[in-house]
């Protein structure tokens, strides 16, 4: 299985300090934020990781992280061109997927579950996907995952009257049908191709399992207050 990192974006909510960087190379506690999901990666077995950012802050990504290999991995770049949403700069890792599976990170979340063996266990999943979710105190910031029995029904973003406090974090996995199903998406009324979109694609076709996160989790590029509060939970640790 091979991992993708999403460090694209103009890091807006992050103004001023995103005027001159990456958002994902700003510090959470003592790493920069991209250190923590290259490390759930890695920490899954998985070392062949393409990471997608933006055209600005493509060399301040090669002086931080170089080839890989100070992390036991082996790193390739993509470029968005400008912001298009999760699931357009997710289509252009397809040539580097080529038919495998794939892990993709958003290179915000600092995840504290090791996932290895759920990894492992989607290896052996016939096809689909399999996205985590994450108990939530403000379900109406994020996707928000509606469960029946042990199915998952739909996913709604940002609803106002959220069914669960379960968030779906930034943390995917995918069979190579999620190309075909990126081809066909239209952009939503923001003018971005959705992961949710993505994500409800596999629901409908009853192809979609989920895994709950029992430990910490955080997106840090959210606000400055989530920033802080990963930040802090990090140093106590």
């Amino acid at each position: 299985m091979k991992g993708i990192i999403l460090a694209g974006g103009e890091g807006t909510r992050l103004r001023p300090t995103t005027l001159v960087t990456n958002k994902h190379l700003l510090p959470v506690y003592n790493k920069p934020m991209i250190f923590y999901p290259i490390t759930t990666l890695v920490s899954a077995g998985i070392t062949e990781i393409m990471i997608v950012t933006g055209v600005n802050h493509k060399e301040d990504f090669l002086e931080v992280l170089k080839d890989g290999s100070e992390f036991g991995a082996k790193f390739t770049y993509g470029l968005q061109e400008k912001p298009g949403g999760i699931a357009q700069a997710l289509g252009l890792c397809k040539e580097f997927a080529g038919n495998e599976k794939i892990l993709v990170i958003l290179g915000d979340n600092v995840v504290e579950d090791n996932i290895k063996s759920v990894v492992e266990n989607f290896q052996h999943q016939e096809k689909g996907a399999k996205i985590f979710l994450s108990e939530v105190d403000n379900p109406k910031s994020y996707g928000v995952a509606e469960i029946e029995g042990e199915k998952i029904v739909n996913i709604e973003e940002k609803p106002e009257s959220p069914k669960t406090n379960l968030a779906v974090i930034g943390l995917y996995m995918y069979d190579a049908q999620v190309w075909d199903i990126i081809t066909d998406l239209k952009p939503s009324g923001r003018g971005e191709l959705e992961i949710t979109d993505v994500n409800n694609n596999y629901i409908q076709k009853g192809e979609m399992t989920y895994e709950k996160l029992t430990g910490f989790w955080g997106d840090a590029g959210e606000s400055f207050d989530s920033m802080l509060d990963t930040a802090n939970y990090l140093a106590k640790k």
